[in-house]
């Protein structure tokens, strides 16, 4: 049976009047739920810790900045807006103290719940609004007047009126302008930790990588190989976007659909979707959750050598050149604070 999809006609900010939304973080989600319910008419407030650099750019965009056990007790509806596995340190020294009865906690992912890093009194709502894009994505397409479509979720609602407050949190950060389904915390952190590692960031990424080197170990330019295996790659997920793989296969040539469906399935064989099954049940048993909770307690090693090892890739350095080159591509910096980033 197809989910109901929730529109603008669905929602409004109404049941937030007179609320106070607190916003924990202001990173990538965090900035663009609290600029985008802002606009459209929330009181916002953020939470940050002591001498978190993201004050100042909070201030410079017109919020009030308090501390995050103080911005909780303010709050009436509270967005847990902090990295994943910081979420269970930050609960427990500045939010589960400032909790009280009839609150909100509100959070984009299901990760601390699910995995229950967190463990909310049963006097307290607890729901989730995940729009399906980074926040960079959100806050981009709400000021477009168009919205990357979400999920909502209720996990406790004592008060019985959760899914309201869901649809109006949806509806102000833009959501519902794309569409938004009902999921549970559980669906949610499991197919999202799968399309981020198998497809969306780990597949594609490792893919990409993979074709370019190919080519340049073949002998043929560094520049071939990344307009062939990275920058066209954009063109194609385009064309998916708007009409789907076989809307996509419809605009391409001939030559192109044949090698897509005669090759392609050489290439992700079944051996590929064997190790997908794989990762998918580390993630359903926990197995993964522990290994990355674990990584982050102990310094984050593996996890930033790795990912410095991806910064020196020879695609990269090929990939700024060529970006140069086209000053209709914006040019983002990725060292400083992700709420500067636009």
């Amino acid at each position: 049976m197809p989910a109901k999809i929730y529109t603008e006609k669905d929602a409004s900010l109404a049941p937030l009047k007179g609320k106070t939304c607190a916003v924990i973080g202001f990173g990538s989600q965090g900035h663009a739920h609290a600029l985008n319910l802002k606009e459209s008419g929330a009181n916002v407030i953020i939470g940050l810790y002591a001498g978190s650099k993201s004050r100042k750019v909070a201030e410079e965009k017109g919020f009030k900045v308090y501390d995050t056990a103080e911005a909780v007790k303010l709050g009436d509806v509270i967005f847990v807006a902090v990295p994943d596995t910081k979420i269970g340190g930050v609960y427990k020294a500045d939010i589960e103290p400032n909790l009280t009865k009839g609150k909100t906690l509100l959070f984009s992912h299901g990760f601390a719940i699910h995995y229950k890093t967190v463990v909310p009194p049963a006097d307290v709502n607890v729901i989730m609004v995940a729009p399906k894009g980074p926040g960079h994505i959100v806050r981009r397409q709400y000021t477009e007047g168009k919205g990357v479509p979400g999920l909502i979720a209720i996990y406790q609602d004592p008060s019985k009126k959760s899914k309201q407050v869901a649809l109006a949190w949806a509806h102000g950060v833009g959501c519902t302008r794309g569409g938004v389904i009902q999921t549970d915390f559980k669906e949610e952190t499991e197919t999202d930790l799968f399309g981020e590692q198998t497809v969306l960031c780990g597949g594609t990424s490792a893919l990409v990588q993979a074709g370019f080197e190919v080519l340049v170990e073949a002998g043929y330019s560094p520049e071939m190989a990344y307009f062939e295996c990275l920058h066209e790659l954009k063109l194609i997920v385009d064309l998916m976007n708007e009409s789907g793989i076989a809307g996509m296969r419809f605009s391409i040539s001939e030559t192109a659909k044949w090698g897509d469906v005669k090759v392609g399935p050489k290439i992700i064989d079944a051996s590929v979707k064997k190790r997908m099954k794989a990762a998918l049940k580390e993630i359903q048993n926990g197995k993964f959750a522990k290994e990355w909770i674990k990584e982050t307690e102990t310094g984050y090693k593996t996890f930033n050598k790795l990912l410095k090892d991806g910064e020196k890739h020879p695609i990269e350095k090929t990939g700024a050149r060529l970006r140069n080159l086209m000053p209709w591509i914006k040019k983002r910096d990725f060292k400083g604070q992700q709420a500067s980033y636009e």
